[in-house]
């Protein structure tokens, strides 16, 4: 067994053990509450507060370099956001977005072995990171992985409830893996 898949076994053990709104200990554990709530109104309006919340570093500077990452790569200049976005990762390793958005311009790129990596340090860091369960759950069903992408799917949408993406890709998955798909 390679290493990525050891690590993606270890990662999916410990994010559904962990998942969950309750996980939050910080002051995005309320909005998070909020969010879970299947009856809940304007679900987009706490969304993005939780984003940008977790898009806060606590410093100016790094929160430059995850913006400048985040332009390249909406830019198309996956090699100039992966240069921001691993500048941000090496000062600020404690910053879960950092590894996020680096794990979308890896993604991007096609390196999905190291985006996977960003992804479970990303998902280790703030366990409630429903956007990048999502981009686990993605890349877990482009490889062929479908029964692992099903599972992390399904602990994104255990806390986020409301994404139509998260809700199609449960979905879809679930019907490819019991048969029923068309």
């Amino acid at each position: 067994m390679g290493r990525t898949s050891l690590l993606l076994n270890a990662f999916v053990a410990a994010s559904l053990a962990l998942a969950g709104p309750a996980a939050a200990q910080d002051g995005v554990g309320a909005l998070l509450q909020r969010l879970a709530d299947p009856q809940l109104e304007r679900w987009d309006r706490v969304e993005r507060r939780i984003l940008d919340e977790w898009s806060k570093s606590g410093s100016s500077a790094m929160d430059l370099l995850l913006r400048r990452g985040r332009a390249a790569l909406e830019a198309g200049e996956v090699d100039a956001a992966i240069a921001h976005l691993t500048a941000l990762t090496d000062h600020a390793p404690q910053f879960a977005e950092g590894w996020n958005a680096r794990a979308a311009a890896f993604y991007e790129r096609g390196d999905y072995g190291p985006a996977m990596e960003d992804l479970a340090r990303a998902l280790t860091l703030n366990p409630s990171h429903f956007g990048a369960m999502a981009g686990l759950g993605m890349i877990l069903e482009e490889t062929g992985r479908e029964v692992q992408a099903l599972h992390v799917y399904r602990a994104a949408q255990a806390i986020h409830p409301h994404q139509p993406v998260i809700s199609r890709s449960v979905a879809r998955l679930e019907a490819r893996v019991s048969g029923r798909d068309t």
